[in-house]
């Protein structure tokens, strides 16, 4: 099946051909992967489409991907705060135990972080890990797996690597199995400059492998999204044994999962809430050591990543929005507090044309049904 379009700025009507993923593809077996999912709204103001918000996480699970839940992909503190969040929390802990209890697949990981402080003034140390052992302990009580989010009090509180491991040391202490860390790079968040008390990605990084050092089997492991692959690399090969790292770089995925004879990186990525099919069945062949088949799928998406999280990166979560509607997962393109407008057509023009390519459109009819609707409409 092949549709046909015309787009601003091509000459040529674009032709979007149906991919050949299969429907469903099993948990991969030799990386552990999350797709961090996005939010859906009513009204592009403060409510949340609970049917479709949900049906996008069966999707994930459907693929194989672990949900990484209320993270900066649904808007933490970009709309989402800390009180819907906990519905979100308790609303997909209960489908993932009810898709569980029918025996299928449905792995679950939640942000807990410091949000519910308020803004604009500097908390105390004791605040701040009052706030976080409260939402930990939310996150465990709702039986899901806890991802410690980077906390903007914290960045604004501190006064050097002493007061991450202090305030990080008590937190752990309380969680009832391994964590994931969560260091989101100023790209993602401009409030987290100079987290974990360094200046740079090396002190910074000392002070991450002190605090593991230190908490024995309280870590499975640390996301990293800082966008520069030599870091992560670097990081990677000092982390004891046992410890994942979880790439979070939605520029450099492919060539980090794929790794090499000193090893490779797991993946937390919301690029895949945006190439969920190609990515799982890139993952699938890696499985079975296809690495030419993996190159194939997840070569394209690439891309298409880079260009969603393109500068200002913050608001990548528009694009992954934007095909989740244009692939049916929700009936109208918005999201909290309107984030929806953050991009201009021109970028979500370029979305569609790379989201073709890397064969991230599933239905060809709809999804240039809705382009041109809402080529139409922004007119």
């Amino acid at each position: 099946m092949t549709a046909r379009i015309s787009l601003p700025g091509r000459a040529e009507p674009l032709e979007v051909a149906a991919p050949a993923w299969a429907a469903s593809y099993p948990p991969p077996t030799s990386r552990r992967a999350y797709a961090a999912a996005h939010v859906a709204s009513v009204d592009g103001g403060d409510l949340i489409d609970w049917q479709a918000t949900l049906r996008f996480r069966d999707h994930l699970w459907e693929h194989g991907f672990a949900v990484a839940e209320a993270m900066d992909t649904a808007q933490r503190g970009m709309g989402l705060t800390w009180w819907l969040a906990r519905e979100l929390i308790a609303s997909t802990a209960d489908r993932a135990a009810a898709r569980r209890a029918a025996g299928r697949f449905a792995d679950l990981a939640c942000g807990a972080g410091t949000d519910h402080l308020a803004t604009g003034q500097v908390h105390s140390l004791t605040a701040i890990t009052d706030a976080y052992m409260a939402q930990l302990a939310f996150v465990q009580a709702a039986g899901a797996g806890v991802i410690l989010m980077a906390s903007r009090a914290l960045a604004a509180a501190s006064r050097g690597p002493r007061d991450y491991l202090d305030v990080y040391g008590a937190v752990l202490k309380q969680a009832s199995r391994p964590v994931i860390l969560h260091w989101l790079g100023e790209a993602f968040d401009p409030a987290l400059r100079g987290y974990w008390g360094g200046g740079d990605f090396e002190s910074a990084a000392a002070t991450v492998l002190e605090l593991i050092d230190q908490a024995g089997d309280k870590v499975d492991g640390i996301k990293l999204s800082v966008l520069d692959a030599g870091q992560e690399v670097a990081l990677r090969r000092r982390l004891p044994s046992g410890i994942r790292l979880y790439t979070g770089d939605d520029f450099g995925y492919a060539g980090l999962i794929k790794g090499d004879a000193a090893g490779h990186s797991d993946a937390l990525l919301g690029a895949f809430a945006a190439v969920t099919a190609p990515a799982a069945a890139a993952l699938h062949a890696l499985d079975a050591g296809d690495l030419a088949g993996y190159d194939a799928a997840i070569g394209p998406t690439v891309p298409l990543s880079r260009h969603i999280f393109e500068y200002p990166t913050y608001y990548y979560k528009t694009g992954v929005a934007f095909l989740a509607w244009l692939n049916g997962f929700q009936p109208r393109f918005l999201m909290l507090d309107g984030l929806e407008r953050e991009r201009p057509v021109s970028h979500l023009v370029q979305v569609f044309e790379l989201a073709a390519t890397a064969g991230a459109l599933t239905d060809p009819d709809l999804a240039v049904g809705r382009m041109t609707a809402f080529l139409r409409e922004r007119a």
